[in-house]
C-alpha cells in the first residue's frame, strides 16, 4: 500500500559557510583558482583548506557562448564572487591562474578579474601561474617535419 505523497517528510540539506571570526587581528583569507581559454573564464573561490566558497563561470553570466573569454563579463564574475567574499568578511586572496595546456597566453579574462578585485577592495597577496605544461609524453601528430599545408 502506497502513502499519498503529501505525508513523505522532505529534508534537504543546505550547504552554508559560516562567517568566521578575525583570528589575532589578521585578515581571512582565500585562494582565488581562475581558469583562463580563449573560450571560457573560470574563477573558483576557496577557502585555505580546500572547501569551495563560490564557484562563477563565464557562461553563468552570459547567455552568448562567444562572450564567455571576454574581459567585460570576466568584471561581472569577479563582481558576483566579490558579493559572496564580502559576506563572509574575506578580504585577501592567494591567487592561482592556470591558461589552456600548452597554451602559451593567458585567455583574456585573468586580468580583467585580478583589476576589478582590487578595485572592489580585497588585498592580492600572492599572484601564482599554474599553467600545466607537458614534459615528453605522447608523441605529437604530424611527424618527423611537422605538419604541412
Amino acid at each position: 500500500m502506497k502513502r499519498p505523497i503529501e505525508e513523505i517528510p522532505i529534508e534537504t540539506e543546505e550547504k552554508k559557510i559560516e562567517k568566521t571570526e578575525k583570528k589575532d587581528g589578521k585578515e581571512l583569507e582565500a585562494i582565488l583558482n581562475v581558469y583562463t581559454s580563449f573560450n571560457n573564464t573560470i574563477a573558483h573561490v576557496t577557502d585555505m583548506s580546500g572547501k569551495t566558497i563560490a564557484k562563477v563561470t563565464g557562461g553563468m553570466v552570459t547567455k552568448h557562448g562567444r562572450l564567455k573569454a571576454n574581459p567585460t563579463i570576466a568584471i561581472f564574475i569577479a563582481k558576483r564572487i566579490a558579493e559572496t567574499m564580502n559576506e563572509l568578511g574575506i578580504k585577501s586572496l592567494y591567487v592561482r591562474i592556470r591558461a589552456k595546456t600548452r597554451s602559451p597566453a593567458l585567455g583574456p579574462g585573468a586580468n580583467a578579474i585580478i583589476k576589478s578585485l582590487t578595485r572592489e577592495g580585497f588585498k592580492i597577496l600572492n599572484i601564482l601561474d599554474t599553467t600545466r605544461f607537458p614534459r615528453g609524453g605522447p608523441k605529437v601528430k604530424g611527424g618527423r617535419r611537422g605538419r604541412r599545408p
